[in-house]
């Protein structure tokens, strides 16, 4: 009786065990299978800053945020982060909230007093709903920047 309970045990035990391995492998892939978001923190020669975001999965690419009237210490800038992980580091701006749960996420960035928010379904630049559009330019201007205010209410929030 005892070597009969056994098996069965076993039996059991190897049954959940390919169906954990099955069940997880199989969330993994879904959650990792577009990737995360790519975006290249670039500057110019006289450091005006510039962002480029890349999404293969979702046919999002070389769409560029331009910040005019801002610039930074650091010339001829180039550097990609892929968000595939959370992260809290950039060379400029501030990560204000990220989400890579289910790739490609979702990202906050307050750029020079700008938020922007990418998401899957649409861009969000300062509250306002932008449709994807690869190969395209945005121009934030500084009278365009979301009130001292506001940015603060929202870090209470977020933190």
């Amino acid at each position: 009786m005892k070597q009969g309970a056994a098996r069965h045990f076993v039996i059991a035990f190897l049954l959940a065990l390919f169906l954990y391995i099955t069940t997880y492998s199989f969330i993994e892939h879904m959650r990792q299978r577009k990737g995360g978001w790519q975006v290249t923190f670039a500057s110019d020669s006289s450091g005006k800053p510039f962002v480029t975001v890349v999404q293969n999965a979702l046919g999002i690419i070389d769409l560029q945020l331009r910040f005019a009237g801002e610039e930074i210490a650091v010339t001829n800038l180039q550097h990609t982060i892929i968000f595939d992980r959370p992260s809290t580091n950039a060379p400029f701006g501030q990560i204000i909230f990220i989400d890579t749960t289910f790739l490609p996420g979702t990202i906050t960035f307050d750029f020079f007093g700008h938020e922007v928010e990418l998401l899957p379904r649409v861009l969000i630049v300062n509250k306002q709903e932008v449709p994807w559009r690869s190969s395209r330019s945005i121009e934030l201007r500084p009278e365009e920047k979301l009130p001292m205010e506001v940015r603060k209410r929202q870090r209470k929030v977020t933190n």
